[in-house]
């Protein structure tokens, strides 16, 4: 609490004037709707962490789903709870030739999806090897 002094002989104020209570209110206001700004951004922040955590969940399970690739590639799209998934593959020139050589898929995987008015997407890619078939079957 402030106290005005009025001179040697005269009463003493006390209390808080107009002034000190409007510079008051424009300090709490002014921190109350930073730390509106910084609670709304935080729960955005764990939301699209928890669908990039799901999109990485899903792309896993779909390159866990193949060990090789056929000679013509894999070119394969989906839905899964919410997300779209696109799988494209082009042969990979590793530059090293030979019998024994395993031929080389480079594979793109693509997971997108919406998070309200946000758009989201994971980018991957990885080599896989290509599948030869086993002397007299018939790859389909």
């Amino acid at each position: 609490m402030a106290t005005v002094s009025l001179g040697s002989g005269r009463a003493r104020q006390q209390g808080f004037s107009l002034l000190e209570l409007l510079v008051a209110f424009a300090i709490m206001a002014m921190s109350l709707g930073l730390l509106y700004r910084m609670a709304g951004g935080s729960a955005r922040h764990t939301t699209d962490i928890e669908l990039q955590q799901k999109a990485v969940w899903l792309a896993q399970s779909i390159l866990a789903s193949r060990s090789s690739v056929r000679a013509d590639g894999w070119n394969e799209s989906g839905e899964s709870t919410g997300f779209q998934w696109q799988v494209r593959s082009a042969p990979y020139v590793s530059g090293v030739q030979g019998p024994l050589v395993v031929p080389l898929h480079q594979i793109h995987l693509l997971v997108s999806w919406q998070a309200g008015s946000r758009p989201g997407q994971l980018e991957l890619t990885t080599l896989l090897p290509e599948r030869k078939p086993r002397p007299g079957e018939v790859i389909k």
